[in-house]
């Protein structure tokens, strides 16, 4: 059975301070590694460039601003990569990467330790984390440091067979790159709650445990993404990774620095696909939309007054909840996938109102609702 793997290093509990580490997630893809040496700037390539796009180069420009990142736990330690921001010092990874949540609420690693291309291994204070989106924001001393920002560049106007480059530290292995394409955009993979990350980044280049936090790079070295984990029957790469796309990085870090949290509008559905035949099975006058399967009690589209399925179906093998409204747009914005929901939503705040079109017994109505904030824990109904 294939499973998604954030893309950390991990060790034992009897690790030092000098080891490398796992992300700390439970059923996270672990490697069994010794103290790493210490290495002056290595330069693995894992993959050749595409044609067109010039890998070497692109290692040259980003490879200065990307950071290994071990955390220690009282259960172990973990290892993963990290992108330099500014030169005030602060830097970006993943959350998993130093933040634990085996003894239950997820909690920030007792220390962690930032090493950079020229050796200097430094203390980071982690300013806050997102778990929502599986973004951390860290901060070091910038003095006495050469620090080498990153820029952060734009996931809107990927196309799939774009170049892109990876740079991280898979299993230890510092500042190794790999080159691939973009697979696919607009991917729903895990994040670190009971949600998803939505507008996830699908990509071929080699993503192994420890690349976790690491940039994800176009042709002009700008930051697309973080990558984040890999879909693996192995524990090691298959060619399906994942990274954040960056416009969630932005909004993240945006609001880790100004509240050290994150906070993001929820609405409280869960839907399913609405395709041309099953619609047609249904006698729906529609062709696609979100199926309203549940409304979490007491949520804002509970008391805005969606309507969830309230029948079971077995439909070309697969089972859907049915009788609920069809939710056809968002604020204008036509549905054609249940996460075009999720997007949509997303991009608002707490408290905003939105106004969803939906089909109900046949007609089309409209229903304003207004967001709640995104719960740690959804109500069952």
């Amino acid at each position: 059975m294939r499973a998604s793997r954030v893309a950390a290093a991990a060790l034992t509990a009897l690790v030092l301070l000098a080891g490398c580490g796992g992300s700390g997630l439970s059923g996270d893809s672990t490697t069994a590694v010794t103290a790493p040496e210490k290495q002056s700037q290595p330069q693995v390539i894992v993959e050749t460039s595409s044609d067109g796009f010039d890998a070497a180069k692109v290692y040259r420009e980003a490879a200065p601003g990307v950071v290994t990142i071990r955390s220690i736990f009282d259960s172990g330690a973990a290892e993963g990569s990290g992108i330099v921001l500014d030169t005030n010092g602060r830097l970006v990874t993943n959350a998993h990467v130093v933040t634990d949540d085996s003894g239950g609420p997820r909690k920030v690693a007792k220390a962690v330790y930032v090493e950079f291309p020229d050796r200097n291994v430094v203390a980071a204070k982690v300013l806050g984390f997102d778990p929502f989106a599986d973004v951390a924001l860290l901060e070091v001393d910038p003095a006495g440091l050469h620090l080498h920002p990153l820029a952060l560049g734009s996931d809107g106007n990927l196309v799939v067979g774009q170049p892109v480059a990876a740079i991280g530290s898979p299993f230890g292995e510092q500042h190794s790159l790999s080159v691939g394409v973009i697979s696919a955009t607009d991917r729903s993979v895990k994040s670190l709650t009971e949600f998803e990350i939505e507008g996830a980044i699908q990509t071929d280049a080699s993503i192994n445990p420890g690349n976790s936090g690491g940039p994800l790079l176009n042709a002009a070295a700008e930051v697309v993404g973080i990558n984040q984990q890999i879909d693996t029957e192995s524990g090691s790469n298959s060619g399906v990774g994942f990274a954040i796309p960056v416009s969630a990085v932005k909004r993240s870090i945006t609001q880790l620095a100004a509240n050290g949290k994150a906070e993001y509008a929820y609405i409280g559905v869960s839907t399913q696909p609405l395709y041309p035949q099953l619609a047609e099975k249904l006698g729906l006058d529609t062709d696609h939309g979100g199926l309203v399967a549940k409304v979490v009690p007491g949520g804002p589209a509970d008391r805005a007054g969606l309507k969830g399925g309230d029948e079971k179906l077995h439909f070309q093998g697969f089972p859907y909840e049915v009788g609920g409204d069809v939710i056809l747009s968002v604020d204008g914005h036509e549905v054609l996938r249940p996460e075009d929901i999720a997007r949509d939503i997303g991009t608002l705040q707490p408290g905003d109102r939105v106004k969803l079109k939906i089909l109900r017994d046949g007609a089309e109505k409209e229903i304003q609702v207004t967001l709640g904030k995104r719960p740690d824990h959804v109500a069952q109904g």
